[in-house]
């Protein structure tokens, strides 16, 4: 690894003295200026120009080795993915000598300049110092590989990412070796799709105040280079003037467009007209980033107004509590003429409001919308007027063409009341279900109603009536509306009758031993009936011990108590106590294994009161024949899978008797008896 850690600090020193304080300034060397990808295409660097002074995060590489992480010598590519799947690629080097690497962003959201100070963005990658041909491919590695010793011959290829529908993407490619040679970059392998299904379109077309310039959006993005400079591509219906000239936004800093500004040979007069394309002198219309063009006599409408003063529009629709309006106009205002204490307005209605400033939405001094800013919400409902004064500068706003908008205009709008969700029920209890009846008010014109209980039921209506089976918590919602205002609230309803009647037993009865009980029921108890099954009843709540008669068998009583709470409702339980004959501990002298059910098996008997049990039994020769934990599991008279022998067995029985809490150790001997 020596040899790898030298070869890593030459590289890196030659790059200090060749690339770090060179900044990339070529079209497609920054992340903001990168290359648009369709799926279809195959790109082809002839040259790479040297370059490159940011550091790169290369996840689970960055901080190991000697390695120096740099976007050196890049060239970068941004797509969509339109279909979600694999991302294949391969980048081949024109000197298959040169070591080329790479790396994925999923910048969805982000400036693309974040790649290089967010490393979640990252996608995947390969940094192998292996020569020739890198990319994503099915045979790749599932990690990012590190830089390597080229003599290594670390695989140069990653697996193939999962990349999804409509998140954005960069490629990174960068040029290790300190070289110009160039690559081509192709796509392909896997299953998702980056190329975009939507076919070209002219969208928008608008002129300036003079009528000589016109404004044209498209509905997605076009190469800059298939635009001509005079704008052959454009003609107007009826000709009243000819393109002169056509501008590119942004084309200067970057490879595509999505809007244009066509220079007219004189003024168009007011009127309609259409904006058609056509092939230009380069033999195409406007080309996308897949090669499709606009078709030919695609047409778009463009008007031109006769120059006068833009009205009063409209206002945006009123929400609940308004404190902002929005004034909407039809030709960009300018921003310098909106007096920004909102003087050139004023609001006369229902009851008294106070504007408070008037602001713009200004790009290039100019602003299509205006917000009036209220001292105080409008809580209320009532009709109003907001009318166009004469401001502080002797005049009212003008557009961008110089016209100023009549003063006097006014425009009506109205405000609803606040709503209020707040509500109120009422519970009759039953004993198989409870009935709640809600009910909300409706004050300040509500008419829209949405009841939601428990995350289940809904009802719309004002006043529903709800049946519950289950008794305790429920969680019920209430959103209501007046068709502007909204309003929720909600409230955890606890329905008191809950009533199951339980209680705990003594289990095993030994004789002469007393049968306890203890109450466990649930619910606003005022009876407790108790019957024992021995002929004794109880209306105690924690009634008093039972004495139970012997018998020459064990046998079983049912004890049942009944429950009834303060609306009459009862529940009841029965658990069933065993009553034993015998619970004295011992174990047998002899035993006969022979399956006739008498006497079969070995074990201590009634060992009803033991805990911690432990029975042990051994042959003459001290070999423990048998073990157990658990009295209930028997010695059959067999050891190894076979007969044990007739004779003498030794045993030992220790256990802790539950009444007194004392350790018991029992040791005895029994016979085995074959017949």
């Amino acid at each position: 690894m020596k040899h790898f850690s030298l070869i890593v600090l030459i590289s890196w020193l030659s790059v200090q003295q060749s690339a770090n304080g060179q900044a990339c300034t070529t079209l497609g060397q920054n992340p903001s200026t990168a290359f648009p990808v369709c799926g279809t295409s195959t790109f082809v660097q002839n040259t790479v120009p040297i370059c490159g002074v940011n550091n790169l995060v290369v996840p689970g590489c960055t901080g190991s080795g000697t390695a120096n992480y740099q976007d050196k010598n890049p060239f970068w590519y941004r797509f969509t993915c339109y279909r979600t799947g694999t991302l294949g690629f391969v980048i081949t080097p024109n000197d298959l000598g040169d070591d080329y690497d790479w790396q994925l962003y999923d910048i969805t959201g982000r400036n693309p300049n974040d790649v290089y100070t967010v490393p979640s963005l990252v996608v995947t990658g390969n940094w192998a110092g292996t020569y020739g041909a890198t990319g994503a491919s099915a045979s790749g590695v599932n990690f990012i590989q590190c830089a390597s010793d080229p003599a290594a011959n670390e695989n140069s290829f990653a697996q193939m990412p999962t990349i999804i529908e409509g998140r954005q993407y960069l490629l990174l490619v960068s040029h290790f070796t300190n070289s110009q040679s160039g690559y081509t970059l192709s796509f392909g392998g896997g299953t998702a799709s980056i190329t975009d299904p939507t076919d070209p379109k002219l969208g928008t077309a608008t002129a300036n105040c003079e009528g000589n310039s016109i404004h044209v959006t498209l509905n997605k993005k076009m190469k800059c280079r298939s635009l001509t400079g005079t704008g052959t591509e454009f003609s107007l219906s009826p000709g009243l003037a000819t393109v002169i000239s056509a501008t590119g936004t942004g084309c200067n800093s970057s490879f595509d467009l999505d809007a244009l500004t066509l220079t007219l040979s004189n003024p168009l007069p007011p009127g309609n007209y259409q904006l058609i394309i056509r092939n230009g002198s380069d033999g195409n219309t406007l080309q996308d980033n897949c090669d499709r063009t606009i078709p030919q006599g695609d047409a778009i409408p463009l008007t031109i107004l006769p120059i006068q003063p833009t009205p009063m529009d409209s206002l945006t629709k009123i929400g609940c509590a308004p404190q902002t309006l929005e004034l909407v106009f039809s030709r960009p205002i300018r921003c310098n003429s909106i007096d920004p204490s909102g003087r050139d307005f004023s609001i006369t209605g229902t009851y008294p409001v106070t504007i408070s400033g008037a602001r713009g939405e200004c790009v290039n001094g100019v602003s299509s919308k205006i917000f009036i800013d209220l001292a105080t919400p409008l809580y209320r409902a009532g009709n109003f007027q907001l009318r166009l004064l004469r401001g502080p500068d002797g005049s009212t706003i003008i557009d961008e063409c110089g016209q100023e908008t009549p003063a006097g205009a006014s425009l009506p709008f109205s405000t609803k009341d606040t709503v209020n969700a707040d509500f109120g029920y009422t519970i009759s209890l039953g004993c198989q279900r409870d009935t709640v009846q809600y009910i909300h008010n409706g004050a300040n014109g509500v008419n829209s109603w949405l009841w939601t209980f428990d995350f289940i039921r809904t009802s719309n209506q004002q006043n529903p009536q709800i049946f519950y089976g289950v008794f305790g918590d429920h969680l019920t919602e209430l959103i209501v509306s007046n068709g502007v205002c909204s309003d929720t609230s909600s409230q955890m309803i606890f329905l008191p009758n809950t009533l199951k009647a339980g209680f705990e037993a003594t289990q095993l009865v030994c004789p002469n031993d007393l049968a306890r009980f203890r109450d466990t029921s649930i619910g606003n108890i005022v009876n407790w009936s108790w019957d024992f099954g021995n002929g004794q009843f109880s209306n105690q709540q924690q009634p008093p011990a039972q004495v139970y008669g012997s018998s020459p068998n064990n046998y079983q009583v049912p004890v049942t108590l009944t429950v009834t709470n303060d609306i009459g409702c009862t529940s009841s339980a029965t658990v069933m106590i065993n009553v034993l004959n015998n619970c004295y501990i011992a174990v047998p002298s002899a035993f006969t294994p022979n399956g006739d059910g008498l006497n079969d098996f070995l074990y201590p008997l009634n060992a009803y009161k033991a805990r911690d049990l432990s029975f042990s039994v051994f042959n003459r020769l001290g070999e423990r024949v048998f073990y157990t934990n658990d009295w209930t599991r028997k010695w059959d008279g067999r050891h190894k899978g076979r007969d044990a022998d007739m004779g003498t067995y030794v045993w030992i029985l220790t256990y802790t008797n539950t009444d007194t809490n004392k350790r018991i150790e029992q040791k005895g001997s029994t016979v085995l008896i074959r017949q």
